[in-house]
């Protein structure tokens, strides 16, 4: 399945604008073959808005996810797309993903939240795993800090997960997280990784870009540089098989060692 990552900050503050950056994207992911689009963490609203944040927040199947759905319904393409999520008095930093006939499929909830920032505006979520079939693959959903922990990425590995899609905030000085850790990622667990990231100056912080799609071999397959970007690659089920045919991590694993961790 090609897949395109959109790494933009948008316009913060600005839902509708956002809406306006994503169909134009959708467009050109669209004509490029792509069949899932994904966008950062916290994509329709912004990530640096303060208590904008709790303004803007949504329900999950609110206007902007109506609207989501038809631009992924009118250009033929599975979206994926962060936003804050409101689920009466309580907001959520979620991500969602919609399917090209404009089905919900999934929602998760950010479940590690990273910094005073974050723990001020939401409540982490209470469910590790989420997943959705899209294309003849399982794909799975984190948000940004969440694939740090490599207890969340072995979860999705073994209940099968195929491509991790990961919007992300990440910013200065952590770029190390784009450039070895997400590779790593997907080599250890035997699955494809979309980390699409903000980008360019926001309030207090810098977002680096680096956006990038990595193989179970550990290499991407397309990596954005530091300005606005589409990129676009290819999610590969009978590489991604071999693969693991051939690597032997989670065939070798001995869980009975591992009670400690938990």
């Amino acid at each position: 399945m090609r897949t395109a990552l959109l790494q933009s900050s948008g316009r913060p503050g600005s839902t509708a604008e956002n809406l306006q950056v994503l169909d134009a994207a959708a467009g050109r992911a669209a004509a490029a073959g792509a069949g899932l689009m994904a966008a950062p963490e916290m994509f329709l609203t912004g990530y640096a808005i303060g208590d904008d944040i709790a303004r803007l927040a949504e329900p999950a199947d609110g206007e902007s996810a109506d609207a989501v759905a038809e631009i992924a319904t009118r250009h033929g393409l599975a979206i994926a797309y962060g936003y804050p999520e409101r689920d009466g008095e309580t907001v959520y930093n979620s991500a969602q993903l919609i399917s090209a006939d404009g089905t919900r499929l999934a929602n998760y909830r950010k479940t590690h939240l990273f910094g005073c920032a974050e723990r001020e505006h939401f409540t982490p979520g209470e469910q590790s795993l989420v997943q959705a079939r899209l294309g003849g693959l399982t794909v799975g959903l984190m948000i940004c800090y969440d694939v740090e922990f490599p207890e969340n990425a072995r979860a999705h590995a073994l209940a099968g997960t195929d491509l991790l899609v990961v919007p992300t905030a990440n910013m200065h000085p952590f770029q190390f997280v784009a450039e070895s850790m997400v590779p790593v990622r997907a080599w250890e667990n035997q699955m494809y990784v979309a980390y699409v990231n903000r980008v360019g100056h926001e309030g207090e912080f810098e977002f680096f870009g680096l956006s990038a799609l990595a193989g179970p071999d550990g290499i991407a397959r397309s990596r954005a540089g530091r300005g606005e970007e589409l990129v676009v690659a290819d999610v590969d089920p009978a590489f991604l098989a071999a693969s693991r045919e051939a690597n032997p991590y989670l065939k070798d694993r001995r869980p009975g060692l591992y009670g400690s961790l938990v």
